[in-house]
């Protein structure tokens, strides 16, 4: 399905997937909300989803899997659905999308009682009172496309409900976030977000470069996301947003959901007290209507055995090598916060967050209140 190095370049728990897991035994909830409470990880993997191992290593993934996606609480989760950060501008690579689509509904239709394509505002209420962990698919590029804006009718059919328009490097579309001439949004980029408005696709701007990111939020006549980042005024990093962004995503009722990586800050390892920060940051700038929660990761904790260490520290040099983590950042940084590196970390967030002032109605909008708003909005 995937390759390794697309591991690397994409989404980040998926590198982690050939470790091995092991999921908690749920706690007794410590907020007492979240059982109502919709949450949405606007950037997420569910390593059962993702990976193509062999039948034993398969069936143990599998439990784990099913394990946390009710012991995590979540709602759904918005899942890229096809390998990202490469140019895909032939038939081969659509076909090849189109089939990792059609694996990953398949392993979703097997597990009926645990998992839930969502497609649809009924679907995220279905989930939500079945106890099911929602899937929404994503794109994180425009890479699937081509040349071709009549593609996005075929994956609006085939399920795609957010495309993310850039990842790291330049494509057709505009610029990303590590891309040094900062450029906007080209033609055939305005078209691109025109025809997603019009068939009720989700704009994601997340790993664009600021003139992406404050251009895309212009051209599109519905909110838009940035799935998963940071604040740029705590740690001024490409992938991370402006104050000025944050505003604009906000007059236009979009949603920015904060990240765990290593992203939160430039030096040590992030902490959940560094997400909290970038939280609250982002809702004195942008308001408590336009702050969520895009992990990532996988929902699945990592267990850090010699096997996992091996393969983080090869990530963290790849990343080096690519230019995404700087030269001298620390050679064992995890793409996760370790003190929430557990199935419940949603509600152990909430009480983090509940123990510093916030109100419950405020916490529930970060959990996935406001993803939820802006996924309703835009399907209709």
């Amino acid at each position: 399905m995937i390759d390794r190095r697309e591991l690397l370049i994409g989404a980040a728990a998926l590198a982690a997937c050939a470790a091995q897991r092991r999921a908690p035994r749920p706690p007794l909830r410590a907020w007492p909300p979240f059982a109502s409470t919709i949450a949405i990880d606007g950037a997420a993997a569910l390593d059962l989803l993702m990976s193509d191992v062999d039948d034993k290593t398969a069936a143990e993934i599998a439990k784990t899997s099913l394990e946390v996606a009710h012991a995590c609480g979540l709602t759904a989760v918005v899942m890229t659905v096809a390998p990202t950060g490469r140019f895909w501008l032939d038939d081969a690579a659509l076909e090849r999308c189109k089939a990792s689509i059609a694996t990953i509904k398949t392993k979703i239709a097997a597990y009926p009682g645990d998992l839930m394509l969502i497609q649809t505002a009924a679907d995220l209420a279905a989930a939500h009172q079945s106890h099911r962990l929602g899937v929404i698919f994503t794109f994180q590029g425009t890479e699937p496309l081509g040349e071709d804006t009549d593609r996005i009718a075929m994956f609006r059919e085939m399920g795609i409900r957010v495309i993310q328009l850039t990842h790291n490097r330049h494509n057709l579309v505009g610029d990303g976030a590590t891309e040094a001439g900062n450029a906007g949004l080209s033609n055939y980029g305005r078209e691109v977000v025109e025809k997603l408005n019009a068939a009720r696709i989700v704009v994601d701007l997340a790993h664009g470069s600021q003139r992406t990111i404050k251009e895309g939020i212009a051209a599109s006549r519905r909110p838009v996301l940035i799935s998963h980042t940071g604040c740029r005024a705590l740690s001024d990093l490409p992938r991370n947003t402006g104050d000025a962004e944050l505003r604009a995503l906000a007059d236009k009722g979009g949603v920015a959901g904060m990240i765990f990586w290593p992203y939160l800050r430039k030096d040590t390892q992030p902490m959940a007290a560094d997400l909290i920060a970038h939280l609250e940051h982002a809702i004195d700038v942008a308001g408590e209507d336009h702050v969520g929660i895009g992990s990532d990761t996988s929902v699945v904790p990592v267990e850090r055995t010699p096997a996992y260490e091996k393969e983080n520290r090869e990530l963290v040099a790849e990343l080096v090598a690519q230019g995404i983590f700087e030269h001298g950042r620390p050679a064992d940084l995890y793409m996760f916060l370790p003190d929430l590196n557990a199935a419940n970390r949603y509600e152990m967030l909430a009480t983090l967050l509940a123990a510093r002032g916030h109100s419950d109605a405020r916490i529930a909008k970060i959990l996935g209140g406001n993803f939820a708003r802006v996924l309703r909005e835009t399907w209709g």
